[in-house]
């Protein structure tokens, strides 16, 4: 059984359609990458599946479970399975990096001070942060805040990790320590599905690549296929285009 179950998904925006007829399936630990041109629907796809943007079609299951999108108690035991970090980091300025990251399991999940910040520190530890404890986030660098970001996602302990974008606000110098990060991660076998321009980056990691077009899934494979010998002409000219 799929860990991740996504059949004949639909979204849009307004009437404008962003996602349409997506199917694809997630094995638990595996890491899956979504490539394709800007405006294409990857990260609508991290939206839908989080409930932040509502699918107008299809299904989508978390080991066999139904995610009924429309009931606000079944997005709640989604997202206490799924996390989701963004591009914009989303910190609080005026709290520490410890308050950051443990407000949501204090707040949301009911847990006591003492186990989040139990938590926080081992995953602030995980992210190299374990000396930034006490700071605030304009204290930071660019790729310390997004390592943040992430602890702030690993604290609610979810079995998926969506990554949306994570590197494209920082400054090129700052890229590689959140991408060790993310190695470090799927190395311990968390269920990963990465939005990415950083295609060698992609093209490293992933177990599966899927490339996306004007809201569908065009091409699906192993990251050898994909970079080396797409099937598909629409994957072709983008691989040609990147370089």
């Amino acid at each position: 059984m799929p860990h991740l179950d996504i059949e004949d998904l639909y979204a849009q925006y307004g009437a404008t359609p962003v996602l349409e007829a997506v199917s694809l399936n997630v094995a638990r630990g595996e890491i899956v990458s979504l490539i394709g041109p800007s405006g294409s629907g990857k990260s609508t796809l991290l939206r839908v599946l989080m409930g932040l943007t509502p699918p107008t079609r299809g299904t989508v299951r978390l080991d066999g479970n139904v995610i009924d999108y429309r009931s606000r108690a079944s997005v709640r035991s989604a997202r206490a399975r799924m996390a989701i970090v963004f591009q914009q980091y989303n910190l609080f300025q005026n709290m520490t990096v410890l308050r950051n990251v443990t407000l949501a399991p204090i707040a949301v999940q009911k847990r006591s001070a003492q186990e989040a910040e139990h938590d926080a520190i081992r995953v602030l530890e995980k992210v190299g942060l374990g000396d930034k404890l006490s700071a605030y986030p304009d204290e930071l660098s660019g790729g310390q805040q997004q390592r943040v970001a992430i602890a702030r996602s690993l604290a609610l302990r979810p079995e998926i990790l969506l990554l949306d974008e994570i590197t494209a606000a920082l400054d090129p110098e700052l890229v590689q320590e959140v991408l060790s990060t993310i190695r470090a991660l799927a190395r311990e076998g968390m269920t990963l599905l990465i939005v990415s321009h950083e295609m060698s980056f992609v093209r490293e990691i992933s177990d599966r690549v899927v490339m996306m077009d004007a809201g569908r899934i065009v091409e699906s494979g192993p990251a050898s296929e994909i970079f080396n010998a797409p099937r598909v002409p629409r994957t072709r000219e983008f691989m040609r285009r990147l370089g």
